[in-house]
Parts: C-alpha cells; sequence; structure tokens
C-alpha cells in the first residue's frame, strides 16, 4: 500500500509539472532591453510607458493568437556591455520570441549578432545596426537623423540672420551619424560650421566649448544628445552673458525641453513630433487619420500616467501595435515569419509618425515628422 500511494503522488507530481510549461507558454513573450538607469533612463521610461499601455489595449482585444502579450523588460543600465547580459537573458531564460527594445544604439548594436542568429526580430527606438545581415532583422521606429538637423538648418536659413554656428556632440553611435550629416549638409541651407565641440553625458559643465564656439563667431549652438546635458548647457550659455547666441537641441523628453526653455527663453528651440506638442492641444493634429490614430494612445496614456511625455512613448506604442498585426497575419510567433509579414505591411499611419517599411527599406519613417518648437507658458509652442 505505501508503495503503491507513492506511486500515486509521483504520477500526480509528474502531472502537474508536465502542465507548469505548458502554462508558461499561455503568453506571447516580448524582450525589451532599456536604459532604465544611466543617461538613457528618461527616454527608454518612455518607451517602456507606451508599450505597456499598447499591449494592455491588446489584450482587452483579445490578444494575438488567442493569447495575451507579456512584456519583459531588463534594464541595460545605458551600457552596451549590459545590453548584451540582459539580451541573453531575455533569450535563454524568458523565451521571449521577439525584441522591442529603447534607443540605446550602442547596446542594441552589440546584441544584434546573436539575436539575428537566433532569428528573432528586433523592432527598435534606436538606429539600426551597422551589419546587413543583422538589419535584415532589425526594424527603426526613430526618425533618421537628417530630419531632426534638416528643421533646425531649415528654421535658421528662413527665419534668422544667423549663418555661422558651432556643433556641440556626445559621443554616442546616433549622434556620431547626425553630427556627420550636420557637417556634410550646412552649406546646402547657406550655413558654415565654425566649430565642433564633444562632451560626455555625465560632464558637468561645457562652459570652455561653449565660450570656443562663441569666440569662432557662431550665432548658434546646434546641440547633439539627448539628456540632462541640455539643461547643463542651457545653464553655461546664460552664465556666459550670451543673451544672443541661440541653443538649438535635438529631440527630447518633454521635461528637458521645459526646463531648458525656462532656462534661456526665446534663444532655446528644439524640432519636436507633432504628438509632442499635441500632449497639450489636440487640435494641432490637423490631419484627420493621424488624430485618430493618436487619440487612442494618448487617452491610454493619460488615464495610466496622467499627464504624459508622447514623444518616445507614441512610437512605442506604434511598434507593438505593428508588430501585433505582423504576428496576425503571419498566423505564427515564428521570428521569419513574423518578420516577412512585417514588411508586407504596407504604409501606417500611427500615433506618432506615419511609417512605411518595405523588405529593402527598414527605417520606416520616410517624411520628416518634425516642427521647432520653443517653450511657451510651460508648454511646447510652435516655433513660427
Amino acid at each position: 500500500m505505501m508503495k503503491s500511494h507513492r506511486k500515486v503522488l509521483l504520477a500526480a507530481a509528474f502531472a502537474l509539472t508536465a502542465v507548469l510549461p505548458a502554462k508558461a507558454q499561455d503568453t506571447i513573450k516580448i524582450g525589451s532591453s532599456l536604459g532604465l538607469t544611466g543617461y538613457g533612463s528618461l527616454t527608454d521610461g518612455h518607451w517602456r510607458d507606451g508599450l505597456t499601455v499598447a499591449i494592455e489595449a491588446i489584450n482587452k482585444q483579445g490578444g494575438v493568437l488567442g493569447k495575451k502579450l507579456e512584456l519583459v523588460t531588463e534594464d541595460n543600465k545605458s551600457t552596451p556591455q549590459q545590453a548584451v547580459v540582459v539580451y541573453r537573458k531575455m533569450m535563454s531564460e524568458d523565451k521571449v520570441v521577439a525584441f522591442n527594445s529603447g534607443c540605446i544604439s550602442a547596446g542594441n548594436f552589440a546584441a544584434a549578432s546573436f539575436v539575428t542568429k537566433a532569428k528573432l526580430p528586433m523592432f527598435l527606438c534606436s538606429i539600426l545596426p551597422r551589419q546587413p545581415e543583422e538589419v535584415k532583422w532589425a526594424f527603426q521606429f526613430l526618425p533618421p537623423p537628417k530630419f531632426e538637423v534638416d528643421a533646425r538648418y531649415q528654421y535658421l536659413k528662413d527665419k534668422t540672420q544667423v549663418r555661422k554656428i558651432g556643433l556641440l556632440a556626445d559621443p554616442s553611435p546616433y549622434v556620431t551619424l547626425m553630427k556627420g550629416i550636420a557637417e556634410k549638409t550646412a552649406a546646402e541651407f547657406g550655413l558654415e560650421v565654425v566649430a565642433s565641440e564633444t562632451y560626455q553625458q555625465d560632464d558637468s559643465d561645457f562652459s570652455v566649448q561653449i565660450g570656443r564656439i562663441n569666440a569662432a563667431g557662431a550665432g548658434a549652438v546646434i546641440m547633439l544628445g539627448q539628456g540632462n546635458a541640455v539643461i547643463t548647457a542651457a545653464n553655461n550659455i546664460r552664465s556666459l552673458g550670451l543673451k544672443n547666441m541661440l541653443m538649438m537641441a535635438s529631440i527630447q523628453e518633454l521635461d528637458i525641453h521645459l526646463a531648458a526653455g525656462k532656462v534661456l527663453g526665446d534663444q532655446y528651440m528644439a524640432p519636436a513630433p507633432m504628438i509632442q506638442v499635441a500632449s497639450d492641444d489636440m487640435s494641432v493634429l490637423t490631419d484627420p487619420k493621424a488624430r485618430a490614430a493618436a487619440e487612442p494612445f494618448v487617452k491610454a496614456m493619460k488615464d495610466k500616467y496622467g499627464r504624459t511625455d508622447n514623444a518616445q512613448a507614441s512610437r512605442a506604442w506604434d511598434s507593438m501595435m505593428m508588430m501585433a498585426m505582423a504576428m496576425k497575419a503571419a498566423g505564427t510567433t515564428d521570428g521569419e515569419k513574423v518578420r516577412d509579414a512585417f514588411e508586407k505591411l504596407g504604409p501606417y499611419t500611427g500615433a506618432g509618425a506615419s511609417y512605411d517599411f518595405t523588405t529593402e527599406r527598414h527605417i520606416g519613417i520616410t517624411q520628416n515628422p518634425y516642427v521647432l518648437v520653443s517653450v511657451k507658458d510651460d508648454k511646447l509652442a510652435i516655433r513660427k
């Protein structure tokens, strides 16, 4: 009787353990490598927020292929070394079927080779990896850096008398690419780069660099980089007494824009997507299709987070919505089939931008989504 009872217990235990793996597969796991600490924390925190509300919306509509989506996030600490660790962890332990990762380009680059070998698609806030084989598995939801440059240069050409400019850039891959574009295209807008300075994201003072830019005769600082360094630069311009020096920042988080604008007033301006301005005024979205796409996203963000910054989060929402569409079209979560289906989705109007991915084009935003903004009454206002 004792042996028989033990056999029954063993059989029950085996049956229970057999059920557990099946239950673990009741969700479709999407991995996200995010810089939740370090210099990318603001940007990637908003990317995570956009993914979160998108998954909640998708799951409320029944999920994908009869299953709920589950977001698995890991903090890469804004470093490529840690990104490699967390990407491997999500593949080996969490068994994610795709990645939808944040804006730390170097981290996504570092992981791209082994993610590609595993045939898992990567949907990215950052620029694409460098190797052609890796690009086949990666999709960029970040507007090309040329659009950031063009928005600022066009304004200087059309609205100001400034013709000499100085560049102030951090060493990140995205900024390095943007810096090269800024140097090469300035003459097309009748501008001359008279100084080019660099900084590290954790530097506490840029007075020397800005002083050299001013001494070279520049009427505007074109800052290439994100994060609190922008506020530092704004304070340096004010402390140096450069009342006629324009500061033209890169795309930034809303809090960064507001803080830098408070320091410099009309001297501060930057490119921003319309959805970021629409955080406070939906009427700025005059295109009916764009507004229809943005409204459910804006409502979901406000319901969950209150006042929000929608610049990054909107494209995260779009990327997740399109990923779900591709999985439904493919009828599977198989990486290769999802990738192929994604390439065939065709033009898509999203909350943050319009996209048109193809087999040959894995940079989805093909039209400049930016307007130039300044800060007025603690809000972003389109610069006239």
